[in-house]
């Protein structure tokens, strides 16, 4: 069988090649992809090779890690799929992908391509929230309404239940999203806003952000950093150590498949997550539409496959 993926063989630098799949171990399946996503934030820094976590990057390197598809075949001694089983895996671009069944997350037949994708960063979202250690009653400001910023307010809402999150994101056009999801007040900027909080998630990987939530934070408050580090560098003011605020950082998940049993319930009340997919494209589209992303960002891309 035929594999087509897509590899990236140095800054701007892509490539689709044509190779065969390789044998299943006894605890691997074989997935055909009917969809991925593009994480914006994350890739685009890759692509451009500007990405400060990884300044000596190893190429050839794959393109992506929002995978979705079908089981088309399954290791011997795999109990926990069948043929014909839609998934979440973690391969990227590429027509089919093989993965331990283990790290496979099951989409239940009702749920879509497209919200069954954002499972994996709703996780990641999800692992800093708690993090927080967060009461009902404890006011959170979140920094950023792109995709991380949205699926934590998703978290703190409907899973969490916190009473009083509010957002700062400049952008009026990403404030729909977050109010939907019952945030209480917009910010476009650290002026407008007079209260203090107990707890911040810093979304937007921008330098200005991160210093506003530590001029917000009440004494003793706690921030999580949720995005990447792959924009700004961020600094700690003076007012980090005055209030003797803490710190933690969170990267990946906590558990997908156990976060998708709460995450794929939220599906019929909150089908308009998927709007965080501003751009659907076709796989032939896919090097076209980064060179365009390196100056135009939507939110995330959904790549059809099918």
């Amino acid at each position: 069988m035929m594999n087509r993926r897509l590899v990236l063989n140095g800054p701007r630098k892509l490539e689709w090649i044509n190779g065969d799949d390789s044998v299943l171990s006894e605890g691997e399946i074989r997935v055909e992809t009917h969809a991925c996503g593009i994480s914006i934030g994350a890739e685009m820094s890759q692509y451009l090779g500007i990405d400060p976590t990884d300044v000596e990057p190893v190429y050839p390197r794959k393109v992506g890690y929002e995978s979705a598809g079908r089981v088309i075949e399954i290791g011997r001694s795999v109990t926990d799929f069948k043929v014909g089983d839609r998934v979440i895996a973690f391969y990227g671009q590429q027509t089919f992908g093989v993965t331990p069944s283990k790290k496979a997350v099951r989409i239940p037949a009702d749920v879509e391509w497209k919200y069954a994708l954002l499972n994996t960063l709703s996780c990641d979202a999800a692992k800093g929230v708690l993090k927080l250690n967060l009461s009902k009653e404890d006011r959170v400001l979140v920094t950023g309404a792109g995709t991380m910023g949205v699926l934590a307010v998703h978290f703190l809402k409907h899973h969490l239940g916190v009473r009083y999150v509010d957002v700062v994101e400049p952008d009026e056009a990403r404030h729909s999203l977050p109010l939907r999801l019952g945030a209480d007040r917009i910010y476009r900027s650290e002026a407008e806003i007079k209260d203090f909080y107990d707890a911040g998630l810093e979304c937007s990987a921008h330098s200005d952000a991160f210093l506003t939530l530590m001029n917000t934070m009440k004494g003793e408050g706690t921030i999580c950093v949720l995005s990447d580090g792959n924009r700004d560098e961020f600094t700690l003011p003076s007012a980090f150590f005055e209030k003797e605020l803490r710190m933690v950082a969170s990267s990946d998940g906590y558990d997908y498949r156990k976060h998708s049993e709460w995450f794929f319930s939220t599906y019929e009340k909150t089908p308009y997550l998927m709007d965080l997919f501003e751009k659907e494209i076709a796989p032939d589209q896919v090097m076209s539409c980064f060179e365009e992303m390196a100056s135009i960002r939507p939110l995330k891309v959904f790549v059809d496959y099918q």
